[in-house]
């Protein structure tokens, strides 16, 4: 860990006990008041520290925010995982559960096919975002100028020859999410897998994981997996109701 960082972190720890000043931190870090400084200045630029009229510093809003995302996909996976089982029980097929995180869709949550089978992925582990169900989901629920800008920055890395490669065409897959409802991976990351994903929302209506089903052709081929969508569309609206959601219509 750098140094630098490891004061920065250091900083955040002694704030979180009370507001310091700078002689207050710069004894304890044991270095020059302009050392602690400029970490200051960078880090209240970033809003992860404020300071009053009395020049004392304390917690700012970012932590908050991260604090709050951090317990949003704490409880997403803890009212998902009931569902994801179930779904996992009745079809005997992979599931997994993703969320948007910096820049990256990961997944936080996997049942594996009760078949000897076995997915590439893995909990922690990011999914790419032009070639996955959950990645169009995820990405589709962003603010539009937001799509846009990640779909211009996306490494096009051609895993199969359905892949997609350019933001164009990544674009108009994502409206056509937004038009259906759900999303397909149809063998475009991993040769001879299907797989649909559906969106999991807040009760402010956001889009805040994915949910999608994986399967090998050699078990079931494409119009099978897409029959299997009501099941996933039926977990992700439970799991979103579990999170405060309620559609429009009710």
């Amino acid at each position: 860990m750098s140094q630098s960082l490891s004061r920065a972190l250091t900083i955040l720890g002694l704030l979180g006990d009370g507001s310091k000043s700078l002689d207050e931190l710069a004894a304890v870090l044991g270095v020059h008041k302009t050392t602690v400084l400029r970490l200051l200045r960078t880090m209240e630029s970033d809003r992860f520290v404020s300071h009053g009229a009395d020049h004392r510093y304390q917690l700012g809003s970012r932590l908050f925010e991260l604090a709050n995302h951090a317990l949003e996909q704490r409880d997403v996976r803890t009212v998902a995982r009931p569902h994801l089982a179930a779904l996992n029980s009745d079809t005997g097929q992979t599931v997994h559960l993703a969320t948007y995180e910096a820049g990256e869709v990961i997944y936080i949550d996997k049942f594996d096919a009760q078949q000897s089978v076995r997915m590439y992925s893995r909990v922690g582990r990011p999914a790419p975002l032009h070639c996955t169900a959950v990645g169009k989901i995820l990405v589709a629920g962003r603010p539009r100028a937001e799509r846009e800008e990640i779909a211009r920055r996306i490494t096009y890395t051609p895993f199969t020859e359905r892949t997609i490669t350019t933001p164009e065409q990544y674009l108009r897959e994502l409206e056509l999410v937004d038009e259906q409802g759900f999303a397909e991976d149809r063998e475009e990351h991993e040769s001879f897998v299907n797989c649909v994903g559906c969106a999991v929302r807040n009760g402010t209506g956001d889009v805040v994981a994915a949910v999608s089903m994986s399967v090998p052709d050699m078990l079931l081929d494409h119009q099978q997996v897409l029959a299997a969508l009501p099941a996933v569309r039926g977990t992700a609206a439970a799991i979103s109701e579990g999170l405060g959601w309620r559609p429009p219509d009710r």
